[in-house]
C-alpha cells in the first residue's frame, strides 16, 4: 500500500470524502477518516490497513483492550472507532425492526456475547412489536439492588414504548437462568405491570447460544 504522503492531497481519505462522496472510499479509508492520524514511522493508512486485516470479519464486535494492541491505536483512536460503529448500529436498527422470536433480537446485541462482564440491555418496542431503541443499562455483575426499575423505565416510559425486551450476557457461556436473574425479572414484570410497559422476554446471551427465559415459562 502506499503512503500517506505518497498521495496527491486531494486523494487522501479526508479530502477525497469531502470532495467525492463517503460511498467512494474504501473500508481502509473509512478507517483512516475515523483514526484521523497515525504516529511516527507509521502513517494512518498504515494503521488502518492492520485494523482492517486483523479484524475484518468481526471489527463490530472487537472491544478497546483488542484495538489498543496494534501500535499507532491508542484508547482515544479506539474509542473513535467503537463510536463510529456504535452509531451505525443504532440508526439501521432504526428501520422498523418487528420482533417476532427471541432470534430476532439477537443482531441487536451481538457486541455483548464475547464480553468479560455483563452487559444488561434494555430494547424498547413499539405497539407492533418494532424497535424503537436499544441501550446498555448497566455494566457489571446483575443483582436486584443494581437493575433499579427507573433505570430500566424512564426512557420507554419518554419514547412511548408499549414493550420491552431485557438482554443481558453470561461472560461463563452458560445462558442458564440464575436465582438473581429470575429474581431480578420478576420484580421488573411486577414494575412494569404498574407503569402499564409489558416486559416482553429476558434473554440471557453467550458465546454459546441464548435462552429466552419467556420461552422457559419464567415470565
Amino acid at each position: 500500500m502506499r503512503k500517506i504522503t505518497d498521495i496527491p492531497d486531494i486523494d487522501k481519505p479526508r479530502e477525497k470524502l469531502i470532495r467525492r462522496d463517503v460511498s467512494t472510499l474504501s473500508n481502509v479509508e473509512l478507517l483512516a477518516v475515523l483514526i484521523g492520524r497515525g504516529i511516527r514511522g507509521r502513517d494512518v493508512l498504515q494503521v488502518a490497513s492492520e485494523v482492517d486485516r486483523r479484524f475484518k470479519d468481526n471489527l463490530d464486535r472487537v472491544g478497546i483492550e483488542e484495538l489498543t494492541e496494534i501500535e499507532g491505536i491508542g484508547k482515544t483512536k479506539a474509542s473513535q472507532i467503537l463510536a463510529g460503529f456504535e452509531l451505525a448500529r443504532r440508526y439501521s436498527g432504526k428501520e422498523d425492526v418487528k420482533i417476532a422470536f427471541p432470534s430476532d433480537v439477537l443482531p441487536f446485541v451481538m457486541e455483548i456475547r464475547d464480553k468479560n462482564q455483563e452487559h444488561f440491555v434494555c430494547i424498547s418496542l413499539n405497539g407492533a412489536n418494532e424497535v424503537i431503541e436499544k441501550r446498555v443499562v448497566t455494566v457489571g455483575l446483575l443483582n436486584a439492588n443494581q437493575v433499579h426499575p427507573r433505570e430500566i423505565f424512564s426512557d420507554a416510559i419518554a419514547e412511548r414504548a408499549a414493550s420491552i425486551i431485557l438482554v443481558h450476557n453470561h461472560p461463563s457461556g452458560n445462558t442458564e437462568p440464575s436465582h438473581a436473574d429470575i429474581a431480578v425479572t420478576k420484580r421488573l414484570v411486577e414494575a412494569g405491570e404498574i407503569l402499564g410497559i409489558k416486559i416482553h422476554d429476558h434473554i440471557i446471551v453467550s458465546r454459546n447460544g441464548h435462552t429466552s427465559m419467556k420461552e422457559r415459562g419464567l415470565i
